[in-house]
């Protein structure tokens, strides 16, 4: 059983930064490609990042130049570096590996 599990988000003022994490454990986590999706409060899910096995990385253009993602294969664990963060950063966000999800992780950016 696949288990995904964020933990970093918060309240941070714009122009902020944070860094989520995404532990994995159930899955060989080095061989899948890993993403990180978002929702905000009546909006759709959007991928925000995706980085595949061998490390080639993708990024929805609202957060090209801000947002960092990255794979640590031997601990097994995901990350999004997110710097100068902006109100509309503000969802819930998720960690996907195939069509496992974890639960999520509330980042608010407000003054």
């Amino acid at each position: 059983q696949v288990k995904l599990v964020e933990s970093g988000g918060g309240l941070v003022q714009p122009g902020g930064s944070l860094r989520l994490s995404c532990a994995a454990s159930g899955s060989i986590f080095s061989i899948y490609a890993m993403g990180w999706y978002r929702q905000a409060p009546g909006n759709q899910r959007e991928l925000v990042a995706r980085i595949s096995r061998v490390g080639i990385t993708n990024y929805a253009d609202s957060v090209k130049g801000r947002f960092t993602i990255s794979r640590d294969n031997a601990n097994n664990t995901l990350y999004l570096q997110m710097n100068s963060l902006k109100p509309e950063d503000t969802a819930v966000y998720y960690c996907i590996q195939r069509d496992y999800w974890g639960q999520g992780t509330q980042v608010t950016v407000s003054s």
